[in-house]
């Protein structure tokens, strides 16, 4: 099912611009200057500001339609066909004599030397003025929502923001605004603002660090503008101080900080779009928390898919709610899609583990060292009785699945009730299968399913002495005949 309506039109008006990378390695030091040389290996382009916002809309699968000034270049001409390509419907304003707005980052591997902005900032003529209201105006009737992203770049002037905040409150349009201005008062008659920290300080004057600080400078900001407040806090989360009722305080989802750029256009993005496709305001605020959470995990400026985020949210409900991360074959091959997508590999073992012994974790460790995801099949109830006899499993396989889930070299659990797991393999096709090297290659369930798919076999030596036939004999010994 879809998180989003695919028929929810959003007006995203605002300041648009081009980022460019450049990248490439540096060896050496110029002979002409002490500065790095950079051999330059590749260059990509993509839509910033509120161009990523539609963007952002438009990957996850709403209707964006983009209003804003660009120059009458090969960077704007450029840009809108990135745009038109991703299904983000553009109107955009020609400002005569000026360029469009350009930020090109030059990387040496993953960090940032340098950025060459290309912009000119000062106030638009009147006409340019005019035409950008007319153009949000005549689309506005049939929006569901509009986002006014504000990068002080000169698009939303006092006199933009007043025309197209006044028209979406006489229509009951909501309208979500990504702040840059010192003065949050222009933007009265909006729904929502979005700010982070250092924004909401320098609107309020007041410092933003503990929940108390940050309550009292979002206080501020409702009383200046009669808007919410959905504040990003980084690493703590988001907060979202509503206009009446309770705040609601969100820990950060993300697992990995690689670059925070355009982070705050994919929240504005999802948050409005969820609003508008029916959500709660706690659950849009939630999807928006994981779509930060997704992105600052990518680098540069980047947008994320339905088809990710949908991931995110069912990895975190069974890790919050089933045993061990036990998991569907359905859930399981959607994790492990996304995994393939991320270029990691993907490694399976499987087998009863009734009761969890030295050799079983020896297996477990070197499995996990082989891969960068590890998942374990374990046969069910049915399928180990018909395996073992009926006194077996000693473990019922909710407890089995409890205790793997709970070792830290396994990513994943499945369970399978036919006697081989050669039907779960052929499901996820994993890029390696582990198995003890008590089994010769041809005799491995599945080996046939992961070479097929250029995947490979790992035996791992099995440590003497160890086996939970062996315990559950000695268990029937009495104790004092024991050796």
């Amino acid at each position: 099912m879809s998180l989003f309506n695919p028929d929810a039109d959003i007006l995203v008006l605002g300041d648009v611009m081009l980022d460019g990378y450049a990248s490439g390695g540096v060896e050496r030091i110029s002979p002409e200057a002490p500065v790095p040389v950079l051999r330059h290996l590749s260059h990509h382009e993509v839509p910033g500001g509120g161009a990523n916002v539609a963007m952002n809309i438009a990957a996850l699968g709403g209707r964006p339609h983009l209003v804003g000034i660009v120059g009458s270049d090969d960077e704007g001409r450029r840009l809108d066909v990135l745009l038109r390509t991703a299904n983000v419907e553009t109107r955009f304003i020609a400002a005569p004599g000026r360029p469009t707005i350009f930020k090109l980052r030059i990387l040496a591997g993953n960090h940032q030397m340098l950025r060459i902005d290309k912009e000119d900032t000062r106030p638009h003529e009147p006409a340019v003025e005019d035409a950008l209201i007319a153009a949000a105006l005549a689309l506005l009737p049939r929006m569901r929502a509009v986002v006014l992203s504000d990068y002080q770049k000169g698009c939303l002037s006092d006199r933009v923001l007043a025309a197209v905040l006044g028209a979406a409150q006489a229509q009951g349009v909501p309208v979500i605004v990504d702040p840059k201005r010192a003065d949050f008062t222009a933007y009265k008659g909006a729904t929502y603002i979005t700010p982070n920290r250092g924004e909401l300080t320098r609107a309020t004057g007041l410092i933003c660090h503990e929940d108390d600080d940050c309550r009292r400078a979002a206080t501020a900001a409702i009383a200046a503008t009669g808007a919410s407040i959905l504040l990003t806090r980084s690493e703590q989360g988001m907060s979202l101080y509503p206009i009446e009722g309770e705040e609601i305080l969100l820990p950060t989802e993300a697992q990995e900080v690689f670059d925070v750029s355009g982070a705050g256009d994919s929240v504005v993005a999802t948050f409005a779009l969820a609003i508008v496709s029916g959500h709660p305001v706690p659950q849009a605020l939630r999807l928006a928390n994981f779509a930060a959470g997704l992105v600052i995990a990518k680098a540069g400026t980047a947008t994320i898919t339905e088809a990710e985020l949908s991931v995110a949210l069912d990895r975190s409900h069974h890790q919050a709610s089933a045993p061990g991360g036990l998991v569907s074959w359905e859930d399981a091959l959607r994790i492990r899609e996304e995994w393939r997508r991320e270029k990691l590999t993907v490694g399976f073992t499987n087998g009863c583990f009734d009761l969890i012994h030295p050799g079983h974790i020896a297996l477990l460790r070197e499995a996990a060292q082989q891969c960068d995801r590890l998942i374990v099949a374990l046969n069910g109830d049915a399928s180990v009785q018909r395996l073992k006899g009926p006194t077996r499993p000693i473990q019922a396989e909710q407890a089995r699945a409890e205790v793997m889930g709970a070792i830290a070299h396994v990513d994943l659990v499945v369970l399978f009730d036919e006697d081989t797991p050669y039907e779960v393999i052929d499901v996820l096709k994993p890029d390696l299968l582990v198995k003890g090297s008590d089994y010769t290659e041809d005799e491995i369930v599945g080996a046939d399913i992961v070479k097929a798919n250029g995947g490979s076999i790992f035996r791992v030596d099995l440590r003497a002495g160890h086996s939970t036939s062996n315990l559950v004999a000695r268990s029937k010994v009495p104790e004092k005949v024991r050796p």
